[in-house]
């Protein structure tokens, strides 16, 4: 698929078949999407893939997504919930650990949303859909799944082969958006 017609085509998929992504499929998303720049080039993206059933029910509880239901709904569908983790303390810091730019811990969530972005790019290219989930509770996650107390959540992504084909939402011009000096 090409770039433009990726760019263009990806939806956020919010109802899944009832049909499970094979972990090849998971490997090929993630060595596309290990390819998503980063601050000084650290890699701080990890993806943790919970496929199993059982851990996937866990995750779909109110707590995990702050008693939102249309969350729920959403990771109730889910065939693979990704939860996208980056290295704490690498994106935008010097290794004495002091910050490189006024932006702060900014660019640790800038981060995650270039690798999270990319992996969805990736995923829809192996006709797999994607959501990214921002509202969630990190710590009612972390007692659901085991993660490095070195790593936060980034992103939420729920995945499944796609049982919708939402029509492309309005987008604003060029013109709108874009201004040369």
């Amino acid at each position: 698929m090409e770039f433009k017609q990726a760019a263009k085509t990806r939806r956020s998929i919010r109802r899944f078949e009832d049909r499970e992504i094979p972990r090849e499929v998971f490997e090929e998303i993630v060595e596309s999407a290990r390819f998503a720049p980063s601050w000084k080039n650290v890699q701080p993206a990890r993806y943790i893939i919970v496929a199993d059933p059982a851990k996937r029910a866990e995750l779909a509880q109110p707590e995990c997504v702050f008693n939102f239901t249309f969350n729920l709904a959403t990771l109730e569908s889910a065939r693979a919930i990704v939860l996208l983790t980056y290295v704490k303390g690498r994106s935008g810091y010097e290794r004495d650990g002091s910050f490189s730019t006024p932006k702060g811990a900014f660019w640790e969530a800038f981060d995650a949303g270039i690798a999270a972005q990319t992996f969805c790019l990736a995923a829809h290219d192996k006709g797999i859909g994607t959501v990214i989930l921002g509202y969630f509770d990190e710590e009612a996650i972390r007692k659901a799944v085991a993660i490095p107390e070195e790593q936060a959540i980034g992103a939420v992504i729920a995945c499944g082969y796609p049982a919708e084909s939402p029509a492309a939402p309005k987008r604003k011009e060029v013109g709108e958006l874009m201004e040369m000096i």
